[in-house]
């Protein structure tokens, strides 16, 4: 539809025949002399209103583009659909369904083998990172990091589930959301020895390299299901960067260190929690939760806190 310009700000006469009949195309986006056919600009940008959505019937008309490119998905999410779903197919004439019902079934085939391994790999993905709880930006980089080992030919030889298992902990890590191998090991149902392999072996072939994981990465998590207070974590950062300072951290796990942490931080506070519950919720031995707290308390000398021998602590609250 073409439209008489005038308003202000815009073109008044065409530079090449100086005439002032000039046309404004909506749907192309330009502005067009009516005598000589030229194009005075294009790629305009459209800044009437948009109108809201206030139910599906009227989503159609005001949507102007489709859903943004994903990763995640093996087509991209670039793929067009013949209806959306079968039910509008028999609102054609008779003649007509049984030619689109052919059509739209060849439409969901796969052809190739890389297009198969994407769709059943990334729908393992999806089901990975709901039940993890993870965030759409962590499975788009897994995503990534999958389709660059398809593309490199790093999953021939190997499972499909330990290569998508081995992205998703790197991209756990990458976003500085880190889950532990036990977690995704218990979701894949894969051992833990094999993830940890295949993890290695993507890092050497694709040049991944992520810093070893922080322990305050663990604290909030850990906290938030212990049901520890505000208070608690922020004492409990304090005494981890009081660690980081005399290299109490360097060559320990940093599971067990924000579990042994954060034990220490609730007995300072008064929300006791027994070495059993942290480290239940940790993924850690008490054990380890032990050895993290002597190491802990003997070079950070708490005064409030009395060591016990295989038993849990007792926090004195000084007035």
């Amino acid at each position: 539809m073409a439209l008489v310009v005038g308003g202000a700000g815009e073109a008044k006469e065409c530079p090449k025949c100086k005439s002032t009949r000039i046309t404004k195309d909506t749907v192309r986006g330009e502005i067009v002399c009516m005598d000589c056919g030229f194009v005075i600009e294009d790629n305009l940008i459209d800044f009437s209103q948009e109108w809201r959505e206030f139910d599906g019937d009227e989503s159609g008309g005001s949507r102007r583009a489709g859903a943004p490119i994903s990763l995640a998905r093996h087509d991209k999410g670039i793929s067009t659909e013949l209806g959306m779903g079968f039910s509008d197919i028999f609102k054609l004439p008779p003649k007509l369904r049984p030619k689109f019902l052919r059509l739209k079934k060849w439409q969901q085939r796969i052809s190739t083998a890389t297009e198969r391994n994407l769709k059943y790999a990334l729908a393992e993905l999806k089901r990975y990172t709901s039940q993890l709880n993870l965030s759409p930006g962590v499975e788009e980089t897994a995503a990534l990091i999958y389709r660059r080992a398809v593309a490199k030919e790093l999953v021939r030889g190997r499972s499909m589930e330990s290569v998508v298992a081995s992205a998703l902990y790197a991209a756990c890590r990458e976003h500085g959301t880190p889950r532990t191998l036990d977690e995704i090991t218990e979701v894949a149902n894969i051992p833990k020895r094999e993830i940890g392999r295949t993890y290695r072996f993507l890092s050497r072939q694709l040049g991944v390299r992520i810093l070893p994981t922080d322990p305050a990465d663990y604290i909030p998590r850990f906290a938030s299901n212990l049901k520890l207070s505000g208070k608690t974590v922020t004492k409990a950062n304090e005494i981890l960067a009081r660690a980081k300072e005399l290299e109490l951290t360097s060559g320990r796990g940093p599971t067990g260190v924000a579990a042994a942490v954060l034990y220490i931080a609730a007995q300072l506070t008064g929300e006791k929690k027994t070495q059993r519950e942290v480290a239940e919720v940790a993924g850690v031995t008490e054990v380890t939760i032990r050895n993290r707290y002597k190491e802990l308390v003997n070079n950070l000398k708490f005064r409030e806190l009395e060591e016990p021998e295989k038993k849990p602590v007792v926090a004195r609250v000084e007035a």
